[in-house]
């Protein structure tokens, strides 16, 4: 598995501050027993004004995951924490903003490398690493609105539910 994290810090200049942020906060080792992965467009470089710091887990016991995210993030600045029902899973969901990174953490009873934001993100990544004129293309989109999952299908002429799309294309080209 690619450590995608470990590569910020010596990539673009939001990559290593976004790196120096998740070290400082110790986000990886205080949540270690939830096998947390940062997953999103700024470890892979295709990030726009505003993107987030996604950080995604496994979680079983929900009442003891929930308050830890209080204990050690509480006083956060807009901290928010709730739960969710997302493709009929139940899913907690918490937000803070530390060092200008706007943070969302996501804890979901399955395993990491089967949730949906990591597999497009190595889907994504690895796409890019296949067609590098890929990335202008993305960005272009994602510059007039479109979300990171829809311009990609949008570019690979992938119809019907972007989220889903792109995993089954991943799939197919045996990238996941």
């Amino acid at each position: 598995m690619i450590n995608l994290f470990e590569q910020m810090k010596t990539g673009n200049k939001l990559q290593q501050e976004a790196y120096f942020a998740v070290k400082e906060l110790d986000i990886l080792n205080d949540l270690h027993d939830y096998d947390p992965v940062l997953c999103g467009t700024i470890p892979i470089g295709i990030d726009v004004n505003g993107s987030d710091l996604d950080i995604v887990m496994e979680v079983q016991e929900w009442e003891n995951f929930e308050e830890k995210l209080k204990i050690l993030y509480a006083t956060k600045e807009n901290f928010s924490i709730k739960r969710k029902t997302i493709r009929g899973g139940k899913v907690v969901k918490a937000n803070f903003i530390f060092r200008n990174f706007e943070f969302e953490l996501f804890g979901q009873a399955q395993p990491v490398h089967k949730q949906f934001a990591y597999l497009h993100m190595m889907i994504e990544y690895e796409l890019l690493k296949r067609n590098p004129g890929l990335k202008e293309k993305v960005m272009n989109l994602k510059n007039k609105g479109y979300k990171t999952e829809p311009a990609f299908c949008k570019l690979l002429n992938i119809s019907g539910d972007p989220y889903e799309g792109l995993i089954l294309f991943g799939m197919e080209k045996g990238i996941v």
